[in-house]
């Protein structure tokens, strides 16, 4: 099978696109943007392209391999650097931590037997398994997930997620977790965790690839002042203790994992080689789903959707995460159009109510997708027991959200509504990654901007380039995509944090900026220490309120999240983060 796959990627080359998703970088994903897909769906003019292939049902006779595609090239396979969905996929078949999600959705102990809670809240105290090990077959013990935890949360590292360890008391981001935030027993055996508040969040971190352990001696042997974090990772062969290893890896093109007989739960793990297919091409991938070279796929090209959906290869999960668009907030745009601060959030706003979502959602989406008029998405919960959405920042009447941009546009001097036009040229380069489906959105962006004579320039990119061009701030404005990590509106806010390395939009990057982002800073602490669960939902809406009230971050839907598996195979899971889970799965 595996030179079968090769052949096939081989074969389609000359028309891939190299690209790979907390956030997710696709549509079913970015990986996101939780854990920001590569899977965003293909579109055409909306019609149905059903062929032959498109019915047809082969699938691969060998059970002892199953055939997987998500996306392309992995950012990161590091744990702690990893902040896309992808990766994450990937990190949670390789790697586990403490807890881990079952095929319910719900949390159940992983690399931890049991724990125990203080009566405050504030101590947690875990009881590893018995026999853990290392897959080169070493003792993995409590002292690993001190060393791991640690690391990730050490400045060198540079984490993108760091920001997640101010729920330790001694957290600091110049200095990393204290010495008492994380305690091994002298055994071993015993993970014994301080907090600084009540954290209602606390053992779905547990379960994120951040917290999960990695092999001290092959991490540090791999640092070099050049590259101090994440080269051991870049290649196969690296230790892990999840179900599965990397035996190879040819980049840009496949991977093979096999099963870890080292894993503590090795029993449930019946499939021995997962290969992987590395590709943006999600036609090819669709193509070799249909002729069974493929068992899973994780997203469907737009114009095979209306021929599938009526297969019970196809299912669709919902999510928890939040397709938007992100305006750079210290871009030269502004500046360039004579655009004071106050007028630049006008027209960012005016430019948020041209965008038709619904077009987006019924030619390209086109499974039903939600209109998102909040960043944090409907379906959240608030942490008091109820859900968090309570308001809308968007209208959904396409034709009054128009007419109310032209008047924004007016009221800043760049729309002459005598003369229905724009006042000056207004021109600027919407960036994305080259998966075909986040292409059709910029596509559709950049028509609806047309309509009242804006120009868009779409600028396209692989998936690695395109993640650091959005992190370092080199663009106007790029589609962006985010999977809550865990179920809580906190994930989604403490993104944007000025030292968050998600923090994609740049807020409080530029001092010389009126804009007091200390004060979403402030926000983001006392929520964190705030136990009164009601006053502490109260808080997040006004984050909420602070982080929509600058107009950079641009709603379009809510994720959910498409894919296909065959027939013949069972076990498969995903979770409304956007993880799946292959260890359990089975093939007949």
């Amino acid at each position: 099978m595996k030179k079968k796959l090769v052949s096939i990627m081989l074969a389609t080359a000359m028309t891939m696109s190299l690209v790979a998703c907390g956030s997710s970088n696709g549509g079913a994903s970015a990986p996101a943007e939780s854990t920001t897909t590569d899977g965003e769906s293909a579109t055409t003019d909306g019609e149905s392209a059903t062929t032959d292939a498109a019915q047809a049902t082969t699938t691969s006779t060998a059970t002892d391999v199953l055939n997987i595609w998500m996306a392309s090239e992995p950012d990161h396979l590091d744990p702690a650097l990893n902040s896309t969905v992808d990766g994450g996929c990937l990190a949670v078949n390789s790697f586990e931590g403490l807890m881990r999600y079952n095929a319910d959705g719900q949390l159940e102990p992983a690399c931890a037997e049991s724990y125990t809670v203080s009566d405050d809240g504030l101590t947690y105290t875990f009881t590893l398994r018995d026999g853990l090990k290392w897959s080169n077959g070493e003792t993995l013990d409590a002292s690993d997930f001190v060393y791991s935890w640690k690391r990730a949360a050490a400045p060198e590292t540079a984490a993108d997620y760091s920001y997640l360890c101010d729920v330790f008391p001694n957290f600091d981001i110049e200095t990393g977790l204290g010495e008492d935030d994380v305690v091994a027993s002298e055994d071993g055996k015993t993970l014994t965790v301080q907090l600084k508040n009540v954290c209602p969040y606390f053992l779905d971190l547990c379960a994120f690839p951040f917290f999960f352990p990695v092999y001290e001696e092959e991490v540090e042997a791999s640092k070099t002042a050049e590259n101090p974090a994440g080269t051991w990772a870049q290649e196969a062969g690296f230790v892990s203790n999840g179900a599965y290893t990397l035996q190879s890896w040819n980049h840009d093109s496949d991977m093979t994992y096999v099963k870890n007989d080292n894993y503590w739960d090795a029993d449930s793990v019946t499939i021995p080689t997962m290969n992987v297919m590395l590709t943006s091409d999600e036609t090819a991938a669709y193509t070799a789903y249909q002729t069974g070279d493929l068992d899973f796929i994780d997203s469907v090209p737009t114009e095979e959707i209306a021929s599938v959906k009526d297969s019970s290869e196809f299912v669709v999960l919902d999510n928890l995460g939040t397709y938007y668009i992100g305006f750079n907030y210290n871009s030269d745009l502004y500046a360039n159009l004579g655009l004071d601060e106050e007028q630049a959030k006008t027209f960012r706003r005016a430019i948020s109510l041209l965008i038709d979502r619904q077009y987006i959602i019924d030619t390209i989406g086109q499974l039903d997708q939600q209109i998102a008029t909040t960043f944090v998405p409907a379906g959240c919960v608030d942490g008091n027991g109820g859900e968090f959405k309570n308001k809308d920042y968007y209208g959904t009447d396409y034709d009054a959200n128009v007419a109310e941009a032209k008047d924004l546009l007016a009221s800043i001097g760049l729309w002459d509504k005598d003369a229905d036009a724009l006042t000056q040229t207004v021109a600027f380069t919407y960036l994305t990654n080259n998966s075909a489906g986040n292409v059709k959105i910029a596509e559709a962006f950049q028509a609806d901007m047309a309509t009242v004579g804006i120009d868009v320039t779409i600028e396209q990119q692989e998936w690695n380039v395109f993640l650091n061009t959005r992190k370092n701030g080199d663009f106007d404005i790029a589609r962006e995509g985010w999977l809550m990590d865990y179920n809580d509106p906190i994930n989604m806010l403490e993104m944007w944090t000025t030292d968050s390395g998600n923090n994609d939009c740049q807020f409080g990057r530029d001092k010389s900026k009126a804009l007091d982002w200390d004060k979403y800073d402030n926000m983001i602490k006392e929520i964190r220490t705030e136990s009164d669960f009601a006053k502490r939902a109260e808080l997040m809406h006004e984050a909420e309120d602070y982080l929509m009230a600058t107009e950079c971050v641009v709603p379009i839907y809510y994720y959910n999240d498409p894919y296909m598996v065959k027939s013949n195979v069972t076990g498969i899971y995903g979770t409304v983060e956007g993880m799946k889970y292959f260890y359990k799965a089975a093939k007949n």
